[in-house]
Order: C-alpha cells, then structure tokens, then sequence
C-alpha cells in the first residue's frame, strides 16, 4: 500500500481502471474521514448519523466508480460533491426533513455552528446585514410552532432545500452543486429567504 500512498488520487484511479481492485478499498478508507465529517453535519437535518456515514460510503464509492479525469475536477472535488449528494438524497427520502425542531434552524442558521454557548449568535449573524437589533431577533419557545408553520407556507421548495444545506455550514457555491442549480439562482435563493425570515421574526 506504500506505493498508493504516494501516488495522486487520479493516477489510483487509472491503475483501477487498468484492473488493479485494490485501489478502491485504499480510496474508501482514505477518505472515511471525510464521510463522517459531512455525516456530523447533515447530522442537524434530522437523520440518524450512521445511517447517513452508510449513505456516504455508497457516495464515495460511486465517485470512484463514476469519477473522469478529463470530465470532472479532481477527485476529491467531485468526492465530495458525491457524497454530499448521497446523503441528502438519503434525507429527503426519508421525509424527515418537515419533522426538524425550527430550534435547529434559528440556532445554526447561516454559520453552520454545533449546538452550545454561541447557538443565539447564528441568526444574530446572518441578520445582522439587515440592521436588526439583537432584541428584534428573541424568539420565545411558544413562537417556534408558528413560525415553523410561516416558514413551511412561504418558502418554496427551492429556498427549502437551500437553507437545509446552508444550515450545515455549506457556502451557496457548495449548495449549488448539490442541488446542480446554478450559483446565481442558489444565491438569490438564499438572499430571499434571508429576508422573508427576517419578515417572519420581527412581524
């Protein structure tokens, strides 16, 4: 294995395609670091987490089997774009998205942060570009179910699935590759439901 170590993550995959299988147990191992690391932070969309590490593996696994050097970017760009997508395909079949605490949306909302000390600072975050004042922004737990409600009738499907993946801490550019939408519509997106929350909180 010491000479896998040493080569490029294409050049593995050549020898792959040139029938040497060992590579694909090498890449899957190499990279179980990085499916656990996007596993803990779909986490907060609601699913079990190894359920969704078992969703990465099979991600990761069809970017190896799937990857083109002269069609796609490296490896571990298209790895990991891969395996996003495993994962939340994996939620959104699961319907458990509709079932999130909105708790989990305010609290990580725009930075991607874990739950602790600094969840309130999350919405103060991405809101602060729209001049609220800290105090605007205090939700008490008997408003969750309503605005939770709000956010269900006036978000469209696509500023749902948007703001899912922001609350992990992916960038627009990141979502749009996911969602395989382009950057300036993810983007915009993004800014409409930033304002429409803003709406819903200080009504």
């Amino acid at each position: 294995m010491q000479d896998y170590e040493q080569a490029t993550d294409e050049e593995l995959i050549d020898r792959l395609r040139e029938g040497d299988g060992r590579v694909t147990d090498f890449i899957m191992e190499k990279y179980k670091h990085l499916v656990r690391s996007k596993a803990g932070s779909m986490y907060i969309l609601g699913a079990d987490r190894d359920d969704l590490i078992q969703e990465g593996m099979i991600g990761l696994f069809k970017a190896i089997r799937d990857y083109d050097s002269g069609r796609d970017a490296s490896f571990f760009t298209f790895a990991e774009l891969c395996i996003s997508r495993q994962m939340y395909s994996a939620v959104q079949a699961a319907g458990r998205m509709k079932h999130i605490p909105l708790n989990s949306y305010i609290s990580l909302y725009g930075n991607g942060t874990e739950q602790g000390d600094e969840e309130e600072n999350g919405i103060l975050s991405v809101l602060a570009d729209h001049g609220l004042n800290p105090e605007d922004l205090v939700i008490d737990r008997e408003s969750v179910e309503l605005l939770e409600k709000q956010m269900e009738q006036e978000l469209s499907n696509f500023e749902k699935q948007v703001l899912d993946l922001y609350v992990t801490g992916m960038s627009y550019s990141q979502i749009a590759k996911v969602l395989g939408r382009d950057e300036k519509s993810t983007d915009n997106a993004l800014q409409r439901l930033k304002s429409k929350i803003k709406k819903m909180i200080v009504k």
